[in-house]
């Protein structure tokens, strides 16, 4: 008898196709798909960050670890540079992270509690709103976390080497998708050995196979992360605001803050759903020893977060830093009560769930609306597809490098001239000047002309002075295009660029 037979004895079957939860969440993940790509040809952060990564493969590419980009680079040359190829690969990332949850659930519940499992996690802000808005590496680590959950159960189950080199494997892409999945490996590690039948079966033959093939994942990126310590760490550390002058409240504040909103909205659901039927009669969870593992493992992640705040002084923790350590939260309550799939109002909390899916995937349909119509521009609203028109309007041949002021304007425009070489100088990387003149030096010896250009709306002060510091003088033209989706009277988008043609091309 297996684990989830034995763990949920008389668990309803349902005959919906509610039942059904791949069908239903790659329906879901479609959808989103169909969404973003009708929406607008712009790109949001993570997405122009990725068109411009994504140009070569390395093996690292500054604050982030390179698996995501990878992954970007191989749906590239199978769909282009496009929204397209953004989506497809986000929401088919979402998909597998409802999958391995719902593989996870299996180990423990019936199909109602694995789909609730999965499903739930549309219930954590940072999956199920900020995911549809614009994450991308955050994206593939939760993957990669709900993977470790459910090898970890199933390896409780039947230990068997072939599951010991997944779970090394799983582990390795998990460190490649985002450092913080160090965190997620080092608390259930602790968390499974502290209990006596999930340490027998981490210890048993072919444990070895786990450490061997992670190593070997992470060993190539991890040559190149021990001379770009800086560059892989700098921004995050400065995003967490660390204040070691003894500002405890606000990094107190900042931690409840962050606990509240990751799951205030789950709990309200999962509370109006089955009232006190979560604490009416004793605790008897699916497996025993899962049970603890979880509520071991939740202690020493929260302990960790809250000894951040008081040792190092960090006073801002983001959703999606912490995501991919929470989100097994769902699947620890249900397999904590697995009665719960037989409750009379257990319908309740599955339409909520539905409910709360459609209204994301229809305010991830409206956002740039309305934003527009409040006057409050959007990325979206940006007329991406008017603007590489007007460039080659305006002499651009579609090939030749393109220098953007910004990497969002690089990144959009990789998408309407997917054979041009693109690259963004901003301040952050290098100065301008130095920037701009290697990259015109560059399409110079390759014999090609090039596109400078920035929109008016993102670009640092004094940056066209920078650019042009180390060129010859050329005239700035300008390019006002109506924005789209907006409500009447908004201002124009305005962008300017200098097109530069090969020396003896036709201009």
């Amino acid at each position: 008898m297996n684990a989830s037979s034995a763990a949920a004895p008389g668990a309803v079957p349902l005959r919906s196709p509610v039942a059904h939860p791949l069908v239903w969440l790659l329906a879901l993940a479609l959808a989103h798909v169909l969404v973003r790509v009708a929406l607008s040809p712009a790109l949001k952060w993570d997405e122009a960050e990725q068109m411009l990564w994504s140009q070569q493969l390395q093996l690292g590419y500054g604050a982030q670890p390179p698996l995501y980009t990878w992954l970007q680079w191989a749906v590239n040359q199978l769909l282009g540079p496009s929204v397209l190829a953004l989506s497809l690969l986000k929401h088919a990332l979402l998909a597998l992270t409802y999958v391995l949850m719902w593989l996870a659930g299996r180990e423990l519940l019936g199909e109602r509690g694995a789909w609730w499992a999965a499903a739930s996690m549309l219930l954590l802000p940072p999956l199920g709103w900020d995911s549809i808005r614009d994450q991308t590496h955050s994206i593939l680590v939760t993957a990669m976390t709900c993977a470790a959950w459910w090898l970890l159960l199933r390896i409780v189950r039947r230990p068997r080497p072939r599951d010991f080199a997944w779970l090394g494997l799983v582990c390795g892409l998990g460190l490649l998708a985002k450092y913080s999945y160090a965190l997620v490996i080092g608390a259930m590690l602790l968390a499974a050995l502290s209990v006596p039948e999930s340490r027998r079966a981490l210890l048993a033959r072919g444990w070895w196979w786990a450490p061997i093939v992670g190593l070997l994942v992470v060993l190539p990126h991890a040559s190149w992360l021990a001379g770009h310590l800086q560059d892989a760490t700098g921004a995050t550390i400065d995003k967490m605001e660390i204040q070691p002058d003894g500002r405890l409240g606000k990094g107190l504040i900042g931690w409840l803050k962050m606990l509240a909103g990751m799951l205030i909205l789950f709990a309200l659901l999962a509370l109006w759903a089955f009232r006190a039927a979560w604490w009416r009669r004793p605790l008897a969870p699916a497996a025993p020893w899962a049970h603890r593992v979880f509520m071991r493992y939740l202690a020493l992640v929260l302990l960790a977060l809250l000894g951040m705040v008081l040792f190092a002084g960090v006073t801002n923790f983001r959703g999606r830093w912490v995501l991919p350590l929470l989100c097994m939260v769902p699947l620890a309550a249900f397999a904590a009560r697995p009665e719960l799939q037989q409750h009379p109002r257990a319908g309740r909390y599955t339409a909520a769930v539905v409910a709360v899916a459609l209204l994301l995937l229809l305010a991830g349909a409206l956002r740039p609306w309305i934003g527009g119509l409040r006057g409050q521009v959007d990325e979206l609203n940006h007329p991406a597809a008017e603007l590489g028109v007007a460039l080659q309007q305006a002499g651009y041949d579609g090939r030749s490098p393109i220098i953007a002021a910004d990497h969002m304007m690089a990144g959009m425009l990789r998408t309407r001239f997917p054979d041009a070489a693109v690259a963004s100088c901003s301040s952050e990387d290098k100065p301008v000047a130095a920037c701009v003149a290697a990259q015109v030096g560059q399409a110079g010896r390759g014999g090609q002309g090039w596109l400078l250009v920035s929109r008016t709306d993102r670009i640092e002060p004094g940056w066209w002075e920078q650019a042009q510091a180390a060129l010859p003088p050329f005239a700035v033209r300008s390019i006002q295009l109506p924005l789209r989706m907006v409500r009447a009277g908004t201002p124009p988008a305005q962008y300017r660029f200098v097109w530069q043609a090969a020396t003896g091309a036709r201009p």
